[in-house]
């Protein structure tokens, strides 16, 4: 099924009152993943595809939860802009407890003919 809705999407800055700030939790993950992620020098376009895949050890786990914080995480360490993200794919799938994971692919866009 495909659906098309003619409405202008909401942005995230949109749909919240207030300043939101990142919780020690947050700040901690952040730190955590900036270390982890290897130091290398992106060469990306200025029009991106990013797949995620990500391991959760509950069922309860929305895909979507972790999409923006990675994308920020991204964006801090590779000094790339998540509004050049033109397509992005995420999956997920359930592992045992502490087996948890993310997988990143940052790619440039393949054109369509």
């Amino acid at each position: 099924m495909q659906i098309r809705i003619d409405e202008k999407p909401l942005s995230v800055n949109s749909a919240w009152q207030g300043k939101r700030f990142k919780t020690f939790a947050y700040k901690q993950y952040e730190r955590k993943l900036l270390l982890l992620l290897p130091n290398k020098k992106l060469n990306v376009s200025d029009l991106m595809r990013i797949e995620l895949f990500f391991g959760f050890s509950s069922k309860a786990s929305d895909l979507d939860n972790p999409v923006k914080m990675i994308l920020d995480i991204l964006q801090k360490k590779y000094g790339i802009n998540d509004k050049n993200v033109y397509e992005l794919n995420i999956r997920k799938c359930i592992v045992e407890k502490g087996k948890e994971f993310i997988e990143i692919g940052i790619y440039d866009l393949l054109p369509f003919k």
